[in-house]
């Protein structure tokens, strides 16, 4: 069985379009996802990347086209500027990696968090969001919500973002298989080929 440590933002657009489809790709091939929410705020000045508000206005307008375009392709019912993007808290992040330290479906938690921000533009700073979101997978939203606000968690979070240092990730969504680095939704044809379907 193939592993693929998925690399992601909980409010990244790149990661909500490609979310769905690497879910599909792993059941599809019996690979196994282990899932690291991790901070890029930290990553970026390491790896030459920016934030979006820092980024040249030419960047950040094709950003937009280049959304449009990932959008009809992949036929999403995103929206393209969510007025609760960015997202200012790691809260998100640190619940994800509640579920999955609890061994619940964390992949499942995450995928219902970034559709929650890109498809009904729900606040995932809010706790009360977030614990709602949980519910409504069949997750204990209380629970997650309480690990998620300890320092062990906090920890995993600050561990996890060094480790993905370490291994080269540099945006996100980043697919590692087999030591070999995939960035970006756009790249999930790769990934399909070297899962072999």
């Amino acid at each position: 069985m193939k592993k693929i440590d998925y690399f992601m933002s909980t409010s990244s657009p790149w990661t909500y379009l490609g979310s769905q489809l690497i879910t599909e790709m792993a059941t599809a091939s019996g690979s196994e996802i282990n899932i690291y929410p991790v901070n890029f705020g930290q990553i970026f000045p390491v790896s030459g990347g920016l934030p979006l508000p820092k980024r040249a206005p030419q960047r950040q307008a094709y950003r937009l086209m280049e959304l449009q375009r990932w959008k009809k392709k992949r036929d999403s019912r995103m929206h393209i500027e969510p007025s609760n993007f960015p997202s200012a808290s790691p809260i998100s992040s640190l619940c994800v990696i509640a579920a999955r330290e609890s061994g619940d479906n964390a992949l499942s938690l995450s995928n219902a968090i970034l559709a929650a921000l890109w498809e009904d533009d729900r606040n995932i700073d809010d706790p009360e969001v977030l614990k709602d979101i949980c519910f409504e997978n069949e997750l204990d939203g209380n629970q997650i919500l309480t690990t998620a606000n300890t320092s062990k968690i906090e920890k995993l979070f600050e561990t996890d973002t060094h480790g993905a240092i370490k291994k080269g990730i540099f945006g996100a969504p980043t697919y590692l298989i087999d030591g070999e680095i995939f960035w970006g939704q756009d790249r999930l044809d790769f990934v399909s080929e070297k899962l072999g379907i």
